[in-house]
């Protein structure tokens, strides 16, 4: 609904997100364009729900977070964004208000009657005061107005996140391996571990289900996307390389196998 608001506002909607090297064609005004993508952002893998009934604006969000390795999904009603959020753990949900099917005040309420917790961003044309306090009052935690800036945009999804974490903040146990939310560390008997990005997500979704055991698809939907190859290696490989880190030189292994299921961690 983006394009509609923006017209309404005298705004052009594709100005709603900084871009760079735009080649517009003839009919789409769209091939070519690349997002700008702040160097600032947080050395973290996030899990985006974007909601957005807007193709060509949600094809552009998704293509800047996805460059600052992030998974995302995109939802582009209202009912596919209640599916999705209910189904799914999700870092941060960056909800247009302006949606089909239910909009995005009625979602926002939806999901917190649910108990969903999920910081909410709400991104809109909308710009009045009684608009965001409408939004805020829904359950919203953030209001961003179009057009805005990407690095806006990625500096306030990272806020959220570190609000969020200082909320649920406390260290996770399992054995003598701790990982802390906050900073980032990760030790097993005391020994620091240095992990990339993928890696430390991935043991933190293992590590806040110990002793669940976890598929595939349910791994890879959350530290990857929706669109991840389930004929892909990929979650075998990262597995191999935390192994190497978090059990070898260890007499006892916490990342087990399970045949033709999946992968736990366990004491």
């Amino acid at each position: 609904m983006m394009a509609a608001a923006g017209a309404a506002m005298g705004v052009d909607p594709m100005a709603a997100i900084d871009v760079r090297g735009v080649h517009a064609h003839p009919l789409t005004g769209m091939e070519g364009a690349t997002v700008s993508s702040p160097s600032h952002t947080e050395d973290k893998t996030l899990r985006l729900l974007v909601v957005e009934d807007e193709a060509r604006i949600a094809s552009f969000i998704r293509r800047g977070l996805e460059e600052e390795r992030h998974a995302v999904d995109v939802a582009p009603d209202g009912d596919e964004a209640m599916l999705l959020a209910t189904m799914n753990d999700y870092d941060v949900i960056l909800l247009d208000i302006l949606l089909p099917r239910k909009n995005g005040l009625a979602v926002c309420r939806d999901l917190r009657a649910r108990n969903v917790t999920t910081p909410i961003l709400m991104l809109t044309a909308k710009d009045s005061v009684e608009d965001r306090v409408a939004g805020l009052n829904t359950g919203a935690d953030d209001y961003l107005t179009k057009p805005f800036a990407f690095d806006e945009l990625v500096a306030r999804i990272n806020a959220l996140v570190r609000r969020q974490s200082l909320d649920r903040a406390p260290l996770l146990t399992v054995g003598d391996l701790t990982l802390d939310p906050l900073t980032h560390e990760v030790r097993r008997a005391g020994q620091p571990i240095e992990l990339t990005n993928k890696e430390y997500a991935l043991l933190a979704f293992l590590m806040r289900r110990p002793g669940q055991v976890l598929t595939r698809t349910q791994i890879a939907e959350q530290i990857w996307d929706l669109n991840f190859d389930n004929e892909s290696n990929v979650i075998d490989v990262y597995i191999r390389y935390l192994r190497k880190k978090i059990d070898e030189g260890h007499e006892r292994p916490l990342i087990h196998t399970v045949r033709g299921v999946g992968y736990t961690l366990k004491d």
